[in-house]
């Protein structure tokens, strides 16, 4: 004991934050921000990395609010940035233990989307937009090792087809969110420099037989987004006709189809209270007339009160 006189002071005790307990610090941890826990307690010592990838921490990996708080990058489409996507989906899939019902990131794979096939069966939710890498090989083995999935965002997976797409609506009965937009390739201009160029050509173009599927496989659909996706009036009656529950439909920038042609086709469907319609203006100047001359056929068939090409 040291002596106050001489300017010397007894040290205080340290709380020793080794020593706190498995579930103190889950629960402490729980209250963190999936970044936060990623980025700080992991690295402090065992116990903290240990509790850190507790399968109760580990049951939701929601990256989106991270993508969207940040500018597109042409950085997140090269294959070290979805090789560094895949491990974390990997590690959080081994840290579930089955657990896992929510996923949502970008730019993963066919070889982490696979591993989540065989791992979580309680998956209810699955968000991988632009993930230029996902094909059916994987889509596939998600159709049957997750069959309560509920919600699906395939946006921007232009190596999903409409095959893959009639399995999940087969083998997931509790599917009732299908995300299947696309980008602006009617003005791909945001996306140019960052998207690989042979990529934005690579744009679906079986849009009426995924449409088919979607009406055949899923009839209790509630929402259904289909943004920029070449669908004709035939496949928006095909929708129709099987999804008779649907509440929202979002058909933004679909420009094969009218606004009489979503009349017709949705006026059976009684639950529907939000239909966005693909109103846009498109300047001529943005387009090469050899290559988009088809815009004239347009002006014909489209009301110029509500679309102006």
């Amino acid at each position: 004991m040291g002596d106050k006189s001489g300017g010397e002071t007894e040290s205080e005790p340290r709380p020793d934050w080794a020593e706190l307990t498995h579930e103190c610090l889950t629960n402490i941890l729980s209250r963190l921000t999936l970044e936060h826990r990623w980025t700080g307690p992991m690295f402090v010592c065992k116990p903290w990395l240990q509790a850190s990838r507790d399968p109760c921490l580990n049951s939701v990996f929601d990256l989106e609010n991270r993508f969207d708080s940040a500018a597109e990058s042409a950085r997140w489409w090269t294959p070290d940035f979805e090789r560094r996507i895949d491990a974390m989906l990997r590690s959080v899939v081994d840290w579930s233990e089955g657990s896992l019902t929510e996923i949502r990131v970008r730019h993963c794979s066919d070889g982490s989307l696979s591993y989540v096939a065989e791992r979580c069966p309680n998956l209810q939710v699955l968000s991988i937009k632009s993930s230029q890498n996902v094909t059916d090989q994987s889509i596939v083995k998600i159709a049957s090792g997750c069959p309560k999935l509920k919600e699906v965002d395939i946006s921007y997976c232009y190596e999903i087809s409409h095959e893959s797409i009639a399995l999940i609506g087969q083998k997931c009965p509790d599917l009732r969110m299908l995300k299947r937009n696309l980008m602006n390739w009617l003005d791909p201009s945001q996306h140019t420099g960052i998207v690989p160029e042979e990529y934005l050509n690579a744009i679906p173009q079986d849009a009426d037989s995924e449409a088919a599927v979607i009406g055949k496989f899923m009839p209790h659909l509630l929402h259904l987004e289909l943004r920029f996706s070449k669908l004709s009036a035939k496949g928006l009656v095909l929708i129709s006709e099987g999804c008779l529950d649907l509440e929202y439909l979002d058909l933004s920038g679909c420009a094969n189809v009218t606004s009489r042609d979503i009349g017709n086709a949705t006026a059976n469907l009684k639950s529907l209270n939000d239909v966005k319609k693909p109103n846009f203006y498109i300047p001529r100047s943005v387009f090469h007339t050899e290559r988009y001359g088809h815009w004239r056929l347009y002006d014909e068939r489209f009301q110029t009160d509500v679309f102006r090409i």
